[in-house]
């Protein structure tokens, strides 16, 4: 059927799961098995994550942090979002370090891989990577900390601890990953009083996202995400003022207000330069020569590019599977296509988060 099926997302009120079990291949009834925990381990080896030593965790970390998690999804503009804490000089941020588990276990079931995830996030919000058995973070080569003096000039097992120094002397640890499929996986973090995570979920029109990972060169395998949003509806007592959802159709609509709210969250505060980058990346050139930026561009056409690439039906599509979604975070459907391409309407409404 369309290309649409492949990458479609399916958010759903009611409930969270994530089916990565589909057959490899049409006409095949070969599916991922769940692998076992030596299994696992034994696929991770060398510069991944060894969680079963994830219990032996820094005890002096700075009382006054603020942790943040970045939840999001591929394709929701989360590199650009997660560019707004790594630019800035207070922040320890890290881009997708449960990168490594999916690097070698992928395609395999991403929900038997959570706990393994949430005990990987537990030690690098205390600032302990001395599981890593080297500096190969996925990508540290943009990363203003990590790829900075002393740590830059080698990549070698001993550089690791100069990291830990360097988390420790920040007071604000940012951490952006697309591989917790649903906030409950957090929940222990959230609670811990040595924590006190909080959470900024980045959500993006789905008629969007799904036209970003139709034209995705890598593609995803076939995938039914379900978001529960109910929950935050009415949250309970671990959520209640340590979640924030943040739509980056506002983000780039109006880039310094968004930031000075995100960062009113993160109790950071904003300033100047900062402003002027985001600013910058949502309407600058298409490409930029300095180090630790992601290429800026016309955010604001690129994310209304939807409404005149995708077809009615293809669009049609994408708003039966998330009806519910789309009206709790303030998506208004289209009931034309002419109404689609009529950039001048505008199809957002108010979160009901």
């Amino acid at each position: 059927r369309h290309q649409l099926d492949r990458v479609l997302i399916y958010v759903n009120v009611r409930s969270f799961a994530v089916q990565w079990g589909e057959p490899l291949s049409e006409g095949t009834d070969e599916r991922q098995t769940i692998p076992s925990a030596t299994e696992v381990v034994s696929a991770l080896g060398e510069g991944c994550w060894l969680w079963e030593e994830a219990q032996d965790l820094q005890e002096s970390y700075q009382d006054n942090s603020t942790l943040i998690y970045v939840l999001t999804t591929w394709r929701s503009g989360s590199s650009f979002f997660g560019e707004l804490f790594n630019q800035n000089p207070e922040v320890f941020f890290l881009y997708e370090p449960m990168w490594h588990i999916w690097q070698k276990l992928y395609p395999g079931d991403a929900v038997s891989l959570q706990g393994a995830a949430r005990d990987m996030l537990s030690s690098l919000y205390r600032c302990d990577l001395s599981n890593f058995t080297s500096l190969g973070l996925f990508g540290a080569t943009l990363n203003k900390v990590v790829c900075s003096y002393p740590l830059c000039s080698a990549y070698r097992k001993e550089v690791v601890g100069m990291v830990d120094d360097k988390c420790l002397k920040y007071n604000t640890i940012v951490i952006k990953g697309v591989r917790i499929l649903d906030i409950n996986v957090l929940a222990p973090l959230m609670e811990d009083p040595s924590l006190d995570l909080k959470v900024i979920h980045l959500v993006r029109d789905p008629r969007a996202v799904a036209n970003s990972r139709i034209k995705s060169r890598h593609g995803l395998i076939r995938e039914n995400l379900q978001v529960d949003f109910t929950e935050r509806l009415k949250p309970p007592s671990w959520l209640k003022g340590k979640y924030m959802v943040a739509r980056y159709e506002d983000l780039v609509e109006n880039p310094v207000k968004v930031l000075r709210n995100i960062y009113r969250f993160a109790n950071l505060s904003s300033n100047h330069d900062i402003e002027l980058f985001a600013l910058n990346m949502t309407s600058g050139s298409s490409s930029s020569s300095k180090p630790f930026i992601v290429s800026s561009r016309n955010a604001t056409q690129a994310a209304s590019a939807w409404r005149t690439v995708l077809s009615i039906q293809q669009i049609k599509q994408v708003e039966d599977y998330c009806h519910h979604a789309m009206s709790v975070l303030g998506y208004e459907r289209v009931r034309t296509a002419g109404e689609a391409k009529d950039l001048s309407k505008s199809l957002l409404a108010h979160s009901k988060l």
